[in-house]
């Protein structure tokens, strides 16, 4: 595999020794749900040295884990210490802690980390040029800023979940569009870019990011062709939600799916070709009103064969043409393999770091839990001596 598009060397003795272009950058991440975790696991697998801060529960469970820790792969490549937030010696540990932080990540309602004593005006008199950021659905203000919801509640507000799913019903596209792109995503650049006005000013900022704005925010294409008259708001009508019948999926005759986007007229004139399609009906590729009848021929036409023959003909052509890939297959698809799109870490197979760098390259990820050495990272980042016992306890 190039260099351009490798990682690091994933050896025992490079685990101790971070790499990527983040290298040197010091985060505080406290454990929430939703897309804060992502966020924190972006920069980790960028090289920044993450400390993920838990609290307990009563039963002395950290509130945040939804899922098994050692299988959680949002929380790779980053040391956890467990602290009550509602003991002032322990809000001390954490207040040490930020002190040496570049970036904080938290991902709570508001007011609830002013309410534990680490909102932002405690935490930036620590650290002036600290970056804090903050993941919420709604924003830190707003009619609706302190209101329960999930990523669809979200995605239904910015005009996005309206737009996607079949024609008689929206259907949210799993969490990808909220909690991942318009939160974590947007988090990780927010923080990014306020880190490098503190680098240049010593002047650390709150980053506000909320989901109702990214979600919003990635809709920019669609919301220019809907100025342009060019989107109509019901769905599976439109070049990109399904109606057009050169931009969509198709059953094959063994039920597994293709992807077909075949959008210029020189890719839609390949399908065509490939296909061996010469009915006339075809060249008004669009005519809105053929799209229907267009994609039912179509949708005939791949019926005649399993998906991996479709694959073996038009797979990697100017037909704009790809299988539609379940978890199981797509790790083990040429492409992906070529690329090292995904690893395994921990036995867990996982979404390797992206993007590449050819310069700094990030180390292969640390599964989750996998050489902690709390008390040292704790040492290192202004924890005393006497908290170490309490915070990592030996096994």
């Amino acid at each position: 595999m190039p260099d351009a598009v490798s990682f690091s060397s994933a050896q025992e003795g490079n685990l101790a020794k971070p790499t990527g272009p983040l290298h040197g950058m010091r985060v505080v991440e406290f454990a929430a749900l939703g897309p804060a975790p992502m966020a924190a696991m972006l920069l980790a697998d960028m090289g920044a040295e993450v400390v993920r801060i838990a609290r307990k529960a009563p039963a002395g469970r950290p509130v945040a884990e939804l899922f098994d820790p050692a299988l959680d792969i949002l929380n790779r490549s980053r040391h956890t210490v467990t602290l009550d937030l509602k003991r002032p010696e322990d809000i001390d540990a954490a207040l040490a802690v930020i002190a040496q932080a570049d970036v904080l990540i938290e991902g709570f309602r508001p007011g609830v980390m002013e309410r534990l004593g680490l909102g932002p005006q405690v935490c930036l008199a620590r650290q002036p040029a600290l970056v804090y950021g903050r993941m919420t659905g709604w924003g830190q203000h707003g009619a609706l800023a302190h209101a329960v919801g999930h990523d669809i509640n979200y995605l239904a507000l910015s005009g996005a979940l309206h737009a996607i799913g079949g024609a008689g019903q929206p259907m949210p596209p799993l969490n990808l569009v909220a909690d991942c792109g318009g939160g974590a995503m947007l988090l990780a650049l927010g923080v990014l870019a306020a880190r490098l006005h503190a680098s240049q000013t010593g002047c650390g900022q709150v980053v506000d990011a909320a989901m109702t704005d990214g979600s919003a925010l990635l809709m920019s294409m669609i919301y220019t062709l809907n100025a342009m008259g060019q989107w109509h708001q019901q769905r599976e009508v439109n070049l990109l939600d399904g109606g057009a019948h050169f931009y969509g999926t198709y059953c094959c005759a063994d039920g597994k799916w293709l992807a077909v986007g075949a959008i210029e007229p020189q890719f839609y004139a390949a399908l065509l070709a490939t296909l061996g399609i010469d009915d006339p009906a075809f060249q008004a590729q669009w005519d809105r009103a053929h799209w229907p009848a267009l994609r039912a021929k179509l949708a005939r036409i791949f019926l005649e064969k399993p998906r991996d023959a479709w694959c073996a003909l038009l797979e990697g052509s100017d037909a704009c043409v790809s299988p539609v890939l379940d978890m199981d297959e797509a790790p083990h698809h040429a492409h992906n393999q070529s690329r090292q799109t995904f690893i395994q870490l921990g036995g867990v197979t996982q979404p390797a770091p992206a993007p590449r760098f050819s310069h700094t390259p990030p180390a292969t990820p640390r599964p989750p839990g996998v050489g902690e050495d709390c008390a040292g990272v704790l040492a290192r980042w202004g924890v005393g001596a006497d908290w170490l016992a309490r915070l990592c306890p030996s096994p």
